[in-house]
């Protein structure tokens, strides 16, 4: 299942929209709970005011913002589905992992995996600058797009979403793929490799690592 529970900051939270997608109960209806009761909600933490999200009928769709407590109280008035409940399973699992991220975000020792992973991203983005410009000379007209698909390709192979809501361990997994990739573009292009091969070959590596560290 998606991530249906995020960090900002130091809150963790859902929202009614998110709710709405995962138990298959109309969004118009989650909304209505809610303002039903919001006293009670507000009991559990101060209740956000209404976002706007984009929406495909060209009016804006309002949305709340959740805490785990918040949530939890409002999945138990819906109609105990099945689909309903496997999402409170999911939901209560990563209230659970995202709890565990937030005490390990505040360890030195989380501090200094995510310097190191910063230092080697910025490493390979030198070196990656080196291949667009490599590629142009090649003839490549859209070269500038390897910063975006080399990027894609690494946080598929460390298995992350979003690196913010990284942990250590694949903090550690996105250190070793960004150095597979800095390798594999210095080596092709000290062959003088065609570009294209290039890239192909650092799919091929991460491919590989992924095989290796039982990530498939």
């Amino acid at each position: 299942m998606q991530e249906i529970v995020l960090i900002r900051g130091k809150e963790i939270f859902t929202d009614s929209m998110v709710m709405s997608n995962g138990t298959g109960v109309g969004h118009r209806k989650i909304k209505y709970v809610i303002r039903t009761h919001k006293n009670d909600l507000e009991k559990l933490g101060k209740l956000s005011a209404p976002y706007q999200a984009e929406s495909t009928g060209g009016r804006p769709e309002e949305y709340y913002q959740l805490n785990e407590q918040q949530s939890t109280f409002i999945i138990t008035l819906l109609k105990n589905t099945e689909r309903v409940t496997a999402f409170k399973l999911e939901l209560v699992r990563q209230f659970y992992v995202m709890r565990q991220l937030l005490q390990q975000k505040r360890t030195n020792i989380y501090k200094d995996a995510r310097s190191y992973q910063v230092d080697i991203r910025k490493k390979e983005t030198d070196t990656i600058k080196e291949f667009v410009e490599y590629a142009k000379g090649q003839g490549s007209l859209n070269a500038d797009r390897y910063y975006t698909s080399l990027s894609r390709l690494a946080d598929k192979a460390a298995g992350i979403t979003e690196r913010q809501m990284a942990n250590m361990e694949q903090l550690g997994r996105l250190a070793m793929v960004e150095k597979i990739i800095s390798c594999c573009i210095m080596e092709g292009m000290e062959l003088m490799e065609p570009y294209k091969d290039i890239y192909q070959s650092c799919k091929r590596r991460l491919d590989q690592f992924q095989t290796i560290a039982y990530l498939k």
